[in-house]
């Protein structure tokens, strides 16, 4: 039977492990406290807890018959801590050729003024995360070539999907259009996510590189827009970004603009994606929050 272990049980690998459980495999993963790692039992993952401080208790145990790894924990200050605590761990435990996925961020591109950027471009991080995860992908693949391990970085665009996503911004009255002209975002949905790592899992290629994102870069204020639409309620107000109160974390965001090219996802993995679009990830979820709703209402009553 094949293995994943997972450090990081986020919301793209749990989406991720959620796909191969039902294939069969062994799931473990890591969280950072135990009341979490008492839910991943109940979704059938052997939980492990580790954190930037704790290294996982015993790493030979928990990495028994694992045939994959995937990583999600982003780095911080002193680099990525999966490394620091457990690179040579993975080095002299796992077989040679084991698939290694690295969940990285588009971020790693930088501010290209609205040009296209593909996996051969520069990597040129305008903030200190960027910057940590150029590192940290670096720092990957040297442990892949050094001891023989398939190691693949994931490039994620902005992520959405159930309970995370424009429409849930609107209902809870969070949702806000900030206006900076010309500026463009890339997303992708968690299930194509899954899509596109299952793929690799299946058709691995050592240092390998690849865009997560849909067909799609649009205007962040059009999506909020477009939710507003499918839940009958009106827009918020614009906003321009140049004077609109962000908090540091928001304001990064703009700070970057960039179309993501997905090419390669589509012609090395042979990856259709089952959102191209935000349209029609908006949509399904959409769908999918007037079946719980219970009653089929229209959007504008489930608000």
């Amino acid at each position: 039977m094949p293995g994943l272990f997972c450090f990081g049980m986020g919301f793209s690998a749990r989406q991720i492990a959620a796909q191969l459980r039902d294939e069969g495999w062994h799931i473990a993963g890591t969280t950072r406290s135990a009341d979490k790692a008492g839910r991943l039992k109940a979704e059938g993952i052997t939980p492990y807890v580790f954190d930037d401080d704790r290294p996982v208790a015993d790493i030979r145990a928990a990495l028994a018959g694992i045939t994959h790894i995937l990583v999600s924990v982003p780095p911080g200050g002193d680099g990525d801590p999966v490394l620091a605590h457990h690179g040579g761990d993975l080095a002299a435990l796992l077989p040679a050729g084991c698939w290694i996925g690295y969940l990285s961020t588009t971020g790693v591109y930088g501010d290209r003024d609205g040009a296209v950027v593909t996996e051969d471009d520069d990597l040129l991080p305008g903030g200190k995360r960027g910057r940590r995860r150029v590192a940290a992908e670096k720092a990957w693949f040297d442990l892949g070539r050094r001891h023989d391990l398939a190691v693949h970085s994931f490039r994620l665009a902005g992520i959405y999907g159930p309970g995370r996503n424009a429409l849930e911004t609107v209902m809870a009255g969070r949702a806000r259009r900030i206006i900076k002209p010309g500026q463009v975002f890339s997303r992708i949905h968690v299930d194509d996510i899954a899509n596109v790592v299952l793929a690799s899992i299946r058709r691995p290629d050592a240092g390998a590189a690849y865009n997560v994102c849909d067909d799609d870069a649009a205007p962040p204020q059009d999506v909020i827009a477009f939710a507003c639409g499918l839940l009958g309620v009106a827009p918020p107000p614009d906003e321009d970004c140049a004077t609109a109160r962000l908090s540091p974390m928001a304001a990064s965001f703009y700070e970057d603009n960039k179309r993501v090219a997905n090419d390669r996802i589509k012609q090395d993995l042979a990856v259709t994606l089952r959102h191209p679009d935000y349209r029609s990830g908006l949509m399904a979820l959409f769908d999918d929050i007037v079946k719980r709703s219970g009653n089929g209402e229209t959007g504008a009553k489930l608000t």
